[in-house]
Formats: C-alpha cells, sequence, structure tokens
C-alpha cells in the first residue's frame, strides 16, 4: 500500500540516536577492491541517519590505527571490510578500549557469521552496526619471540595457512567460499606435513607430524567452512582443530566432510576447548590469523 510505503520510507530515514562517540571506517581494498564502490553509498546513507558521523575510507593501516586512537575511550568503532580489516584494526581496537561494529563485505567473512550479521545487506548491517547495545566476545592472542598479536576468528598453523596465503594471491574474479577451495586444490601439489609438540592448559595432546593446528573462536573459518561448529565466541574459551598426517587423496576426501561439518568424526582428526595452548616445532611453520599471513 502507498500509505504503507511511505512510513516505511520515514523510518528508514529516520535520525539514529548514537548513545557513544562514533567511527565508520571503511577499507576500500576489501573484497578485492570491491568495497571503494560502496563508500559514496555509504557517506550518503549516513548523511541523512547520522550527519555528525563522516565516513572514512583508509587505505593505510599506519592511517587507520591513528583515527581509531583519536576516537575517545570506549568509542564505537564501525568498521566495514571482511575478516582481513578486522585483524588488522584488533591492536587499536584494543589499545583504545574501543566496541566494535561490523559492516560485512570482505572475501571471508567468518567474524561477521560468528556475531550474526553476514547474511545483511550493508544497511541492515550498518544500522545495527551503530544501534545494537555492545556485547562481550572472546579474542585470542598469539605469543611468539617477534611479540604479541590478537585474532578475532581464528589462528592457523600449517596446510590451512598456506592455502591462506595462495587466496590472497588469487584472482579478485574468486570469491568467498570457492577462493578457498581453489586455494585448497593448489596447495594439495606441494602437500607436506610439519613436526608439532601441542599441550592445551598444561596437557600435551599431540606430538607429531601434523596436516595443520589451528585455533578458532567462530565455528567458521575459510569462508565458511564450518571447522568447529560447536565453537562459540563468548564461552571464555578457544578451540584447538588437529589433522594428523594425511596424503592427498585422503586431503582430498576430507574436504567434503568437512564442508558439510562432518571431519570432527574423523580418527586422525581432533578437538579440544582450552584457554592457554603452547606449541613448538623443530622447523618453520606458517602461520596465519583470521586469514593473514603472519610468517613462520
Amino acid at each position: 500500500m502507498p500509505g504503507a510505503r511511505r512510513a516505511r520510507a520515514a523510518r528508514d530515514d529516520a535520525l539514529i540516536a548514537l548513545h557513544e562517540p562514533a567511527l565508520v571506517l571503511l577499507n576500500p581494498r576489501a573484497a578485492g577492491g570491491r568495497a571503494r564502490a560502496l563508500c559514496a553509498p555509504v557517506a550518503e546513507w549516513l548523511a541523512t541517519r547520522a550527519p555528525q558521523l563522516p565516513c572514512r575510507a583508509v587505505d593505510g593501516i599506519d592511517a587507520a590505527h591513528e583515527l581509531i586512537d583519536a576516537q575517545p575511550r570506549g568509542a564505537r568503532v564501525v568498521l566495514v571490510g571482511g575478516d582481513g580489516t578486522v585483524h588488522r584494526m584488533l591492536p587499536a581496537l584494543l589499545h583504545n578500549d574501543c566496541a566494535l561494529g561490523l559492516v560485512p563485505l570482505g572475501s571471508g567473512n567468518d567474524t561477521a557469521r560468528a556475531l550474526g550479521v553476514a547474511g545483511l545487506a550493508w544497511q541492515q548491517a550498518l544500522q545495527h552496526a551503530l544501534t545494537a547495545p555492545a556485547t562481550a566476545m572472546d579474542l585470542g592472542e598469539l605469543a611468539t619471540s617477534d611479540g604479541v598479536v590478537p585474532f578475532a576468528s581464528s589462528l592457523t598453523a600449517g596446510f590451512d595457512s598456506a592455502v591462506s596465503l595462495r587466496a590472497i594471491r588469487a584472482s579478485r574474479l574468486l570469491r568467498g567460499l570457492p577462493r578457498y577451495l581453489w586455494a585448497t586444490l593448489g596447495e594439495l601439489a606441494a602437500l607436506r606435513a610439519w613436526p608439532m609438540s601441542i599441550a592445551i592448559d598444561g596437557v600435551a595432546v599431540h606430538e607429531g607430524d601434523v596436516l595443520f593446528a589451528s585455533v578458532l573462536n567462530t565455528p567458521s573459518y575459510g569462508s565458511g567452512m564450518p571447522a568447529v561448529p560447536h565453537a562459540r565466541i563468548d564461552d571464555g574459551r578457544l578451540d584447538l582443530l588437529v589433522a594428523g598426517r594425511f596424503g592427498r587423496l585422503g586431503v582430498a576426501l576430507m574436504m567434503p566432510r568437512l564442508l558439510a561439518g562432518m571431519h570432527l568424526s574423523h580418527p586422525r582428526v581432533k578437538t579440544r576447548p582450552f584457554t592457554t595452548l603452547t606449541s613448538s616445532s623443530p622447523v618453520a611453520v606458517p602461520l596465519a590469523g583470521d586469514g593473514e599471513p603472519l610468517g613462520e
């Protein structure tokens, strides 16, 4: 009905009442650069609903951190991007005790999936990010001799870290899960295992070769693969996922089970909840946090 449409338009254009200082930060490089096209639409949307709140598009990490650090302590920072954007902004968000709002727009959106906003249109996600009450969520920290790196969704070591690196280098024509599946098939050609010792909360749980050893805070990683379906972002713990030695055929056969969330019944795959994990290896192991390469 015309009257109903007018009423809905009026609600959609209503001014947003912000309960704390806020910043909308858009990563134009997210989703292979496709996020850049949202700069003008997001700015226009904010101009009619929160005219005091500009949208800042920042390419450089240092410049983005400076903007976050310039906000009042405890401000709400809304990131328009994917898991990589969240990962790179976490140090500044934690340093300034900020609340995180998320408009999912990346190649991998597993943090957004865990927060329940991955399926929203960007307008709905932005409205939610600006107005929803803040709630606590868990984070992880990787501590090495090089320092401490926080992560929101996952920390991977071994095969899946190599897959993440290959996915970042993939063609922009590939998006989301197909991008990670393509990268997985590519890594099969150079398949290897890494010897690792792993202990959780002071108890040894693995000694020997692994295909990968991952830490999950969210149920999924790799753009929706249900790696640890029972994982929760607010239960005060993380979940270890370890896969022992597999051959190429074994990995190929495991992929359908992983995509269906049925891999945990395999005898060479195990998962354990924990709060503190320590690991070591006599060889260099590739690492990735939230899909972003972290070296070896």
